[in-house]
């Protein structure tokens, strides 16, 4: 007869294990349900925008474009946030495990800054030259965007989207007309700007319009039947819901609004536009630096890179000042060797193979998101600079890196090529984005974030990596990034001064000029784009300036021991976030 071994164990014991198992229940509650908290944030909020829930590649609301210009719909945004931030008061910050604590932070943040927007009233300029719906438009129905043209669901989603364009018009036009009425109105040279846009798109055969391309490139598995329905119902959505909404902007912005638009550059010549100004400082640089603090920071930075750039001269036995220097990068015939479009694409794949042997040595996390350059499209080419176009969180769509070219042979080399590349793509952009979004521990509302001062001073800050990463090896290429760097410093004067200290635009594009080797062409196309978008410009030299400072912090404190691998790693691996957030997050690390 076999007999059970019975083990006794202590009462005490008994006890200490149940009181901890009721801990670690209560603990994977709290996790619970604050997971279940972001979770129903973010389902609501990508009904709310349904344009961003595609680009994240969720396509439940691929055939819907909100209609984000009427009252009700701010009405709605307002409620909508002060209901969630009422929401996360129910949880105990104390009681949540470190990485909900840092949720936690970010998401009271995000709450208080977009109702704080909404109390501006900037709602009556809907758009501009630089980003807003009528481009974003052509950029998705061109087919080479997140918009996503591979099913025949696909093609009915883009149709059902198109007819909310006309009804997104008339309001957006109702809105301009309102701040007609109340002064709130773009300055007049972005409105100049603006109508060329407009014409592009409006064509007399709807087959030679940018919105048919998806009819040219529809998959051979489409049926003969689905190909002739799909042609039909684009060439009739093109002419009567398209072109006649780009018409309709075309002739008011030339015959209305251009009339009322604002001589004065800077957002202080609107009503309430000083106070306006001081939450897009805040919004853009997720700090509470005033627009003065900003403004010296700028013109020390402009003295530091201009003395570093008078070292390069010498390094480069150049006889003459700074602006002859500038002239001659400018105009040098052998620094625009390019002859087509191709080949500016291919000088910026050099680079990246370039850079590529040397990307271990400074990060051990890489994103898995496949990457892409492309020229970008002809219809906005002439008002673009170069950007990054965010992949989708599976790979499915590629991260892509999109330069404007005009004229490929006057495309110069000591522009910045190699920083630039740096910057918009690797390991700048493309790096930092792609990680956050492969991010799955992350809740959605942190994997699709976005901070002006994180993400693009992560990318300024990752064009002082060239040298570490085995570019800027000749005078002419470093005087490049230099002057890419001395653009950023430059922004937070002229975006200070535009907006808070009266300088006029052609005061900015002069200034400009003076200390970077930029042409007047660009430099007013700059120049009028901070007037567009208050406040975006400070967000690159603000953010890269405390990473480095906080680089510098911790190799001082580590000394031998610190590892560039760690810092970057631990810098990108839970996303965008607020700067004050990610400093402390960052202190808990390298500071024990």
């Amino acid at each position: 007869m076999r007999f059970r071994h019975i083990l006794f164990v202590p009462i005490a014991f008994l006890f200490f294990a149940c009181t901890q198992n009721k801990q670690n229940n209560a603990e994977e509650r709290k996790k619970k349900n604050i997971s279940e908290f972001f979770n129903s944030y973010w389902e609501a909020r990508s009904k709310l925008f349904p344009l961003d829930a595609t680009q994240q590649g969720d396509s439940r609301y691929n055939h819907i474009l909100q209609n984000d210009q009427t009252q009700g719909f701010r009405d709605t945004l307002k409620q909508f946030y002060q209901t969630y931030l009422s929401r996360l008061d129910s949880f105990n910050r104390e009681d949540l495990n470190e990485d909900n604590k840092l949720s936690y932070d970010i998401f009271k943040y995000e709450m208080k800054i977009q109702l704080e927007g909404l109390q501006t009233n900037l709602w009556m300029i809907p758009t501009q030259q630089f980003w807003g719906l009528p481009l974003t438009m052509g950029q998705l129905g061109s087919g080479d965007s997140y918009q996503p043209f591979k099913t025949p669901q696909d093609y009915r989603n883009w149709l059902s989207r198109v007819k909310g364009f006309s009804v997104w018009t008339d309001s957006a036009i109702a809105n301009f007309r309102k701040g007609m009425r109340t002064g709130v109105v773009l300055p007049r040279p972005l409105v100049k700007k603006m109508i060329p846009q407009m014409e592009a798109m409006i064509v007399v055969d709807a087959e030679k319009s940018l919105f048919f391309q998806p009819i040219k490139k529809m998959p051979d598995g489409f049926s003969k039947e689905e190909k002739t329905e799909f042609t039909n119902a684009y060439k009739q959505a093109i002419s009567k819901d398209i072109i006649p909404s780009y018409k309709k902007l075309r002739d008011f912005l030339q015959k209305e609004y251009y009339l009322a638009a604002r001589p004065s550059a800077g957002i202080s010549g609107i009503p309430e536009g000083r106070e306006d100004y001081l939450y897009l400082v805040k919004y853009w640089t997720t700090t509470n630096k005033s627009p003065e603090e900003i403004y010296q920071t700028g013109i020390e930075e402009v003295k530091r890179i201009r003395d570093e750039m008078e070292s390069v001269k010498k390094e480069a036995n150049f006889v003459g000042d700074l602006k002859s220097f500038f002239e001659y990068m400018r105009n040098e015939p052998r620094f625009m060797p390019f002859k087509t479009p191709q080949d500016v694409l291919n000088a910026f794949r050099g680079i990246q193979e370039h850079i590529e042997p040397n990307l271990n040595r400074l990060f051990g996390n890489k994103p898995k998101t496949p990457f892409e350059i492309r020229q970008t499209e002809a219809f906005r080419a002439a008002s673009a600079s170069a950007e990054y176009m965010q992949g989708s969180p599976d790979g499915s769509r590629p991260g892509i890196f999109y330069i404007p070219i005009i004229d490929a042979k006057k495309f110069n080399i000591t522009s910045g090529m190699e920083s630039l590349f740096l910057h918009e793509a690797i390991p700048g952009h493309h790096y930092q984005i792609s990680l956050q979004q492969e991010n799955k521990d992350l809740p959605k509302f942190r994997r699709f974030a976005w901070y002006g001062a994180y993400g693009e001073g992560w990318a300024l800050y990752c064009e002082s990596l060239g040298k570490e990463l085995g570019v800027y090896q000749d005078p002419y290429q470093y005087m490049g990034a230099l002057g890419d760097e001395m653009h950023r410093a430059v922004r937070l004067v002229v975006d200070v001064g535009i907006h808070a200290k009266g300088m006029t635009r052609e005061q900015a594009v002069k200034f400009m000029m003076e200390n970077e080797a930029i042409s007047e062409e660009g430099a007013v196309a700059e120049v009028e784009r901070y007037m567009a978008v208050p406040g975006q410009a400070l967000s690159y030299k603000i953010g890269a300036l405390k990473i480095r400072e906080l680089r510098n912090r911790y190799s001082e404190k580590v000394g031998k021991r610190f590892k560039l691998t760690d810092f970057h790693d631990e810098f990108l691996k839970d996303g965008c976030m607020p700067l004050e957030i990610v400093e402390a997050k960052m202190n808990s690390t390298f500071m024990k």
